[in-house]
């Protein structure tokens, strides 16, 4: 599935926070463990907690689910992670060591619930492959069906575990608001996302990436959108955690991209290049996302420091991957909302 989060709050601050770095990219799997091991004591807790914090891959339905279908998303955290791990605020309170913590009870996903929600037949959709220098870079293209176009552009990009189903699915509701929608596979160097199905994991290979080279396949996504005859020239993009960050380094990387909508990313590591932005950008955080958050205010200094388009919006109650309907922490209303803050800017910056 596309990304799944630690869903237990751990007494110590640290292991937050080193969960965070973990689910942000900011770290090697080796890395990771160690830093776990020291906080946690024991070999069998860090390999617990790289566990919850990587379980393995589940798809989403390639096809859009029918109306009445549900979609149920997995608890984010095994039950052997508590036993493996557990706090001593848990002991104190008479909880027995070892006893599993009460997991979240899934809410079933419907149609209507999903922001943009569109029939995969409703749009034309199809995996697409163009060069990179040496490089074969993947991709999925949806468009909207019917009509010769053409149609203004945009990139989306996926969140740490590669380009999975929901990224796609991402891609055609974009496509029906009247679009071409690119997402684009940034495992592609590495072999592309299906090279790293499970137990293989891709957060790893995601974390190993070079930021040049990603921002490189950013704006050879921008050109192979340009060369296709039903492209117009303006181009948005969006991203979802790591591929929030990397949508405003995208945007930092092209003056074609004119229109660029975050979702709870990381701010560049040199802040004030957001000076070569070429539009504005809207972004969407989560109240309880306590590793991104502390970043906005610099980035809402440097944007307004260097005169660019900034409204961001953080919605009470919502964590993480918030926009994720096949992930624990899919926040319906807060996705919705968010949803109709992408429309209105790209209506604004793309059709215009």
């Amino acid at each position: 599935m596309g990304h799944h989060h630690l869903d237990f709050k751990h007494d110590d601050p640290q292991v937050e926070h080193l969960v965070g770095e973990w689910e942000h990219g900011s770290m090697s799997r080796r890395d990771f463990f160690e830093r776990a091991l020291y906080l946690l004591g024991t070999a069998t807790a860090a390999e617990a907690l790289i566990a919850a914090c990587s379980p393995q891959v589940v798809a989403t339905p390639t096809t859009a689910p029918a109306v009445t279908a549900t979609r149920v998303p997995p608890t984010a955290v095994p039950p052997t992670v508590a036993a493996a791990a557990p706090t001593a605020a848990a002991t104190r309170s008479g909880v027995p060591a070892g006893t599993p913590a009460p997991q979240p009870t899934p809410i079933p996903v419907t149609s209507s619930m999903i922001p943009g929600y569109v029939d995969a037949s409703a749009v034309d959709g199809a995996n697409v492959t163009w060069r990179n220098g040496d490089v074969k870079m993947l991709g999925y293209l949806a468009r909207p069906k019917g009509g010769a176009g053409p149609w203004p552009g945009v990139i989306v990009i996926h969140e740490n575990r590669g380009l999975t189903d929901h990224h796609m699915d991402v891609a055609r509701r974009i496509a029906n608001l009247g679009y071409v929608a690119l997402a684009v596979d940034y495992l592609s160097r590495l072999g592309g996302t299906q090279k790293f199905n499970a137990p293989a994991d891709p957060t790893q290979a995601i974390n190993s990436l070079k930021q040049t080279d990603i921002d490189a396949d950013s704006v050879s996504a921008v050109a192979y959108l340009k060369s296709l005859p039903v492209v117009k020239p303006k181009i948005g993009i969006v991203g979802f955690c790591w591929g929030g960050g990397n949508s405003l380094t995208g945007a930092i990387s092209s003056t074609d991209i004119v229109a660029c909508v975050m979702f709870y990313g990381r701010n560049p590591a040199a802040i004030d290049d957001v000076q070569k932005l070429n539009g504005p950008v809207s972004a969407n955080y989560g109240e309880q996302d306590t590793f991104i958050n502390p970043g906005i205010p610099a980035l809402e200094a440097a944007m307004k420091k260097h005169s660019k388009p900034y409204d961001y919006k953080i919605y009470p109650g919502a964590n993480h991957a918030f926009f994720n309907d096949t992930g624990p922490r899919f926040n319906e209303a807060a996705s919705k909302d968010a949803w109709a803050r992408l429309v209105k800017l790209y209506d604004a910056n793309l059709k215009a």
